[in-house]
């Protein structure tokens, strides 16, 4: 599951890219610094797995991951093919979410692809071609939907229909996932076509430390404007992020955040958010020899749970012996949850909780 950064030249994706890698894309002071996307495996921040290192003493821990992706910088036009266009859209075609940084700093030192700063106008000369070469793909399927459709065929009318709603939302300029057509008809006809629009959105908005708490002008515009898109908005000084990157210890980097009025690093809430965009929650194994992090979709079973681990695990599933992490920190070891009747044996129907503690029984 990957999470693409995007957005114009010029706006703080590759310095933000590098804020969360620790991977060093090329950061300069020009458009397409970025040719070919970056890939960067992050680590998930969660302080439910240093809780869980206090009290069992594992030998290693591992953490969950999350893949962010550095998308070249786009330009109008890239929908036509101008640009980088034709390659932004197909690597942003590959991501599962995407995270839209704006620009919401102003600095005369940084120039601006279209000379001044403003986030709406910029947001939307992304959706524009986001959302032309989604119409384009409408039309192409509506075309053949139509013929099927005149025949008297009842899905072939079903899907017309949906994709006519489609097709006049987004020749208004609304993205797909802002356009109801129903769960039904959305699950067998919109989601098979894996529209750009259609991908969740969190909107980062690159801000002046001063404005790295509260926001600033820009970003209340954003918010506004958004309001209606069932998407998330971010507030992150990605210059100062990079600042917090460079300091060498821990009591540093904490200093230099207390100054600022914030209790941790915004790239650490932006991870935990395209974690959470992705639709992913974690679960946890807990022993000796290690503490572990295991990466789900939300809604996973037990069984499939277990297959993450191994596929044998999935296969031969005979039980879960699953302890809530509350639970766990509250009482401070597997014993003693033992003891106090808190360890809970699901079966294969069980859906798994976040920061559930698991074990599992197996037969291959």
């Amino acid at each position: 599951m990957k999470a693409g950064i995007v957005g114009l030249p010029n706006v703080g994706k590759s310095t933000l890219f590098n804020c969360l890698s620790n991977a060093k894309a090329q950061s300069a002071n020009f458009p397409f610094c970025t040719i070919e996307p970056n890939l960067g495996v992050v680590n998930v921040p969660d302080p439910r797995l240093q809780m869980l290192e206090k009290l069992v003493e594992p030998q290693q821990v591992v953490p969950a991951t999350v893949e962010i992706v550095d998308i070249a910088g786009l330009v109008k036009g890239a929908s036509k093919g101008e640009g980088l266009g034709n390659q932004f859209l197909g690597n942003i075609r590959e991501t599962d979410a995407i995270l839209h940084v704006l620009r919401c700093f102003d600095d005369d030192n940084v120039v601006h692809v279209d000379g001044s700063v403003d986030p709406i106008r910029d947001k939307e000369t992304i959706d524009i071609e986001l959302q032309l070469k989604d119409l384009e793909t409408v039309e192409k399927k509506l075309e053949r939907a139509g013929r099927a459709a005149r025949t008297g065929n009842k899905d072939a009318m079903g899907e017309a229909q949906t994709l006519e709603a489609l097709k006049k939302g987004l020749e208004q300029g609304i993205s797909v996932r802002a356009i109801d057509v129903g769960s039904d008809a959305y699950d067998a006809y919109v989601k098979p076509l894996q529209l750009l629009t259609d991908k969740p959105v969190l909107y980062v908005c690159n801000v002046d430390d001063k404005s790295a708490v509260s926001g600033n002008k820009h970003v209340d515009r954003v918010k506004e404007a958004v309001a209606d898109e069932n998407a998330g908005v971010l507030i992150l000084a990605v210059g100062t992020e990079a600042d917090i990157n460079e300091l060498e210890t821990y009591e540093e980097r904490q200093m230099f955040l207390e100054d600022l009025g914030l209790e941790e690093p915004g790239s650490s809430k932006l991870i935990r958010a395209a974690y959470s965009l992705l639709n992913l929650q974690t679960y946890f194994t807990a022993g000796e020899k290690e503490v572990r992090a295991w990466t789900i979709p939300i809604g996973a079973t037990a069984p499939q749970a277990a297959g993450v681990i191994h596929t044998d695990f999935e296969k031969g599933f005979i039980r879960a012996e699953v302890i809530a992490y509350a639970d766990y920190e509250a009482l401070g070891s597997e014993v003693k949850v033992r003891e106090a009747g808190k360890m809970k044996v699901e079966g294969k129907e069980y859906v798994v909780r976040d920061g559930d503690v698991m074990h599992f029984r197996f037969n291959v």
